[in-house]
């Protein structure tokens, strides 16, 4: 599938008019499942809003064609998050305001001039449904753009309702450092690990239970549960197929490998942008995948070998226009997966971090956005801890704070 991200890209592209049917039955139904099964009675009578891009796929059709067409629900307003309505907007890139062609209705942009929801979007509207396909990672935007409409919703006293949908990492794996407090951005809105290990669902729970954002008190939060989704499941068990998320998550493969190969954008290295395999591959100008590979396959991590991976970025529609590295040769490294269950990405992301750094000739020309990191990573002591802390020892650090949350996560547990 990454092979031909292009492809598939264009048949996303399409007219949210148009229906997409999925006729394979799945072991897990999500939220929406759920709720069109219902007759959307938990939506019955309201004026809505949506807060949707292209991930919000029923086998009958997409989130808005189906709300339109319902009888005892009306379409309000939609609002699109990072990446746009279509999931084709490039990263970091703002996204516009429009109308919905099909419906009329008003779509607002939640990743531009306005982040979440103003009063005067929510006016006329009951209640606000969120369904978005999310990756299970911190800095993954999608989750920022739920918490603070959900500062919104409560705000505008009208109900959130979350749509859930599985944590495509599973319910598992929890890791890396939880954010701290002077790191909060767009990229990291609550102090959560990077792998959190909760559905959206599970999330918004504890975003309000646990005050991870002010003003949430008075919020009327109800969430669609799955059904069949357990918490050792990763992606490939829930028999869904994967929806690119973004143009630069084009499968599982890479949502899987991202919150560790993440970390090289806060480097002048490659993480793989401006090529088909975004986040599966990495390198730097003047450091050959050979020695790397070399390093990291003798630390025999776990459901992982690295190998040799040539690569030159180039700007490719709808991915990347202008990606680092462009037009250079790159002899960097591969990730090859060889057992998904076993494989950890942010502790493999760690060690290929602090490979690279001790391989480059100059690690602060190597280092080049330091404070990216500390959003990335969710604190300061990370670039520090790279000169003269080892791989393990960064690891080993965030281990308490990780139980700590996984304890108080286990309140918010909608799935066993």
């Amino acid at each position: 599938m990454k092979y031909w991200f292009p492809f598939i890209l264009g048949l996303l592209i399409f007219s949210l008019d148009d229906t997409l049917v999925f006729a394979q039955k799945t072991p897990v139904r999500t939220g929406i499942e759920v709720l069109v099964e219902s007759d959307f009675e938990q939506l019955a009578g309201n004026t809505v809003g949506l807060i949707v891009n292209h991930t919000a796929l029923h086998e009958g059709g997409h989130l808005i064609n189906l709300v339109h067409a319902a009888p005892n629900v009306t379409l309000g307003a939609i609002f699109g998050p990072e990446h746009g309505l279509r999931g084709t907007v490039e990263d970091g890139e703002a996204v516009k305001d429009g109308v919905d062609q099909l419906t009329g209705a008003p779509v607002y942009s939640l990743y531009g001039a306005n982040k979440r929801p103003t009063m005067e979007m929510l006016s006329g509207l009951d209640l606000l449904v969120f369904d978005i396909q999310d990756v299970g990672s911190r800095f993954y935007t999608f989750i920022s753009t739920m918490g603070l409409s959900m500062q919104s919703a409560a705000e505008a006293g009208i109900p959130f309702i979350v749509l859930d949908r599985p944590n495509p990492l599973s319910g598992t794996y929890v890791s890396g450092f939880v954010l701290e407090p002077d790191q909060q951005s767009f990229v990291g809105q609550f102090s959560i690990p990077i792998a959190h290990g909760l559905t959206v669902g599970e999330l918004a729970k504890m975003i309000k239970g646990e005050a991870l954002l002010p003003g949430l008190d008075s919020l009327d939060l109800q969430v669609i549960s799955m059904e069949g989704w357990a918490r050792d499941m990763q992606w490939p068990d829930t028999g869904h197929s994967w929806v690119p998320t973004s143009p630069n998550i084009p499968n599982f493969e890479t949502a899987l490998v991202y919150p560790g190969t993440c970390f090289f954008e806060a480097t002048s290295g490659s993480e793989g942008r401006g090529t088909l395999n975004p986040f599966l591959q990495v390198g730097a100008v003047g450091v050959d995948g050979d020695a790397i590979a070399a390093v990291l396959n003798e630390k025999s991590l776990p459901g992982v070998y690295f190998e040799v991976a040539e690569f030159t970025p180039e700007p490719l529609t709808s991915m990347d226009s202008a990606p680092k590295l462009n037009g250079q040769a790159i002899r960097g490294l591969g990730i090859r997966i060889t057992d998904r269950q076993s494989y950890q990405p942010v502790e493999t992301g760690i060690h290929i971090l602090h490979a690279y750094y001790h391989a480059v000739s100059d690690p602060d020309e190597f280092l080049t956005r330091k404070e990216w990191l500390g959003k990335l990573s969710g604190t300061d002591r990370l670039a520090g801890m790279l000169i003269s802390v080892t791989p393990e020892e960064i690891i080993a650090s965030w281990q308490e704070d990780v139980a700590d949350f996984s304890q108080r996560s286990e309140n918010y547990y909608l799935y066993q």
